[in-house]
């Protein structure tokens, strides 16, 4: 594969710039690693411009998706403006690692069969309607957060609320909720209402049964909780489509289906917001910008950016409630199976899409991260009562059949404004051993002892482990630029995906 010229800084990081561009990329990755053509020219086009600040950070994940102007596995900040674009999908995909109290002793294959059997009832990865939940609660989650939400599920889950990141509330206190209903039209809550516990049918959003096979570091395992032989559940979705809807309403971008296409306009035509020719102002502004090459970006402190990120900050809220909603679903099922409540605990719920202000070189910025998280180290973490003794917890998965990672950010990760990739990402060519449809599939599941579960869609066979990037090497990357350290390893023991 041909790639453009950078400038090697060490094994796993370098940099790339154009004499057109304004500042620079930053890959925190080696050669074997580095994104494709289109990844590259993606990139160079959003380093032109000049509202940017410092650098752009790509991590060891960075790939193109279809449709999208700004690769996934990147972080942009800039000192005065929000760029819808650059996330360019729905707030608050995400994922959260739950441990339990499961081990070889009490967990045998027939159960998992029978557990995974109930689970592909009770976390639908396709579905029109998930569980119902009031009006009011709807706009309680996107004003408050996950907490009125497990209030009224009455969850058992432990640390649910301390452990989610911001504590699953994204909205800031001076934000009400007029100021809500000024950015999101109602009726999206009314179609919110219904969509909360899909796992969802988009990319690799999955359900992961993993047993922790390796000890990295043994004072932070200890901290957390966690053990050799412990089975743990990871989960990856997203903010459904009342995220969705809500982000489209401030991107330019071609919708993907016409029933998105037909809710937007349902939902801005009996939009009854007090800002209404402030949103008049902006769909002109996304019509002008539909097929520019040019990033529309709105002034941060201008009524536009703040209709945006009300809308993106309250919307994301549904990220953190899908996945309360999913474990509460799953909490039951397991009850049913084994006749008892299986301990399900949170260690974390991080997103990997969103916007936030930071602080980082000196300076407070609006960072954007897209199919990245946040990495802290025990420093800026130290207002939590846990992680500022270990550092913000990061999840990286690969494919479904081969080992993830467990670590934690570092003190020492400002190139990367402390963030860090959320998987390996899709490899520019898939090996030779591809599978090429479910049969091919099947077979080499079986024989790496995973579980496939659901794969109702043509797409499963691209989650295959030969389209992805080597996991050692992502981590091996990760460690030497002091993104993490690596706490535990683990195997996949069975999945639900569509």
């Amino acid at each position: 594969m041909s790639i453009p010229k950078t400038k090697k800084i060490n094994l796993h990081l370098q940099q790339f710039q154009t004499k057109e561009m304004s500042v620079p990329v930053i890959f925190h990755t080696s050669d074997a690693l580095l994104p494709n053509q289109h990844t590259f020219d993606q990139l160079e086009n959003l380093g032109k411009d000049k509202r940017l600040f410092s650098h752009i950070a790509a991590m060891s994940d960075v790939h193109p998706k279809a449709g999208r102007k700004n690769p996934t596995g990147t972080i942009v900040a800039s000192k005065t403006h929000l760029f819808p674009q650059i996330n360019d999908t729905a707030p608050n995909c995400g994922m959260r690692f739950l441990r339990t109290d499961l081990n070889d002793q009490n967990l045998t294959e027939e159960k998992i069969d029978e557990l995974f059997k109930e689970l592909i009832e009770v976390i639908p990865t396709k579905k029109y309607v998930g569980n119902k939940i009031p009006y009011q609660l709807a706009v309680d989650i996107a004003h408050k957060g996950i907490d009125p939400l497990l209030s009224h599920l009455k969850s058992r889950t432990k640390n649910e609320l301390e452990n989610s990141s911001m504590n699953g509330n994204m909205v800031p206190e001076e934000i009400s909720q007029r100021d809500i209903f000024d950015a999101i039209p109602k009726f999206f809550f009314h179609v919110g209402k219904y969509r909360l516990g899909i796992l969802g049918a988009a990319g690799n959003h999955f359900l992961d049964l993993m047993k922790i096979t390796e000890i990295k570091d043994n004072e932070i395992a200890e901290k957390f909780n966690l053990k050799v032989g412990q089975y743990i559940f990871l989960m990856h979705t997203g903010s459904g489509l009342f995220g969705q809807y809500a982000s489209y309403m401030y991107t330019p971008k071609t919708k993907e289906h016409f029933s998105q296409k037909m809710m937007l306009k349902i939902g801005t035509t009996f939009f009854d917001s007090q800002k209404k020719q402030v949103y008049k102002n902006i769909a002109e502004k996304i019509k002008k910008y539909q097929n520019s090459d040019e990033f529309l970006g709105y002034e941060a402190d201008s009524l536009e950016g703040k209709m945006y990120l009300t809308a993106h900050q309250a919307s994301a809220n549904f990220g953190f409630a899908n996945r309360a909603v999913l474990t509460d679903n799953l909490d039951r099922a397991l009850e049913r199976v084994f006749g008892r409540q299986v301990e399900l605990d949170l260690l974390y719920d991080t997103p990997h899409i969103f916007n936030r202000k930071e602080n980082h070189f000196g300076e407070d910025v609006w960072v954007h991260r897209n199919g990245t998280v946040s990495a802290d180290g025990p420093q800026r973490m130290k207002n939590h009562p846990l992680f500022s003794q270990t550092g913000e917890p990061v999840f990286i998965p690969s494919s479904m059949s081969t080992p993830a990672y467990l670590g934690v950010g570092t003190d020492e990760n400002d190139s990367s404004f402390f963030s860090a990739s959320h998987g390996t990402g899709k490899r520019a060519e898939s090996q030779e051993d591809a599978a090429h449809n479910k049969k091919e599939l099947f077979e080499k599941m079986e024989k790496r002892h995973v579980k496939l579960y659901n794969a109702a869609s043509k797409g499963v066979v691209l989650q295959d482990s030969s389209y992805y990037k080597d996991i050692e090497e992502v981590i091996s990357g990760m460690e030497e630029n002091k993104i993490i350290k690596s706490v535990v390893k683990m195997q996949p023991v069975a999945v639900l995906m569509y």
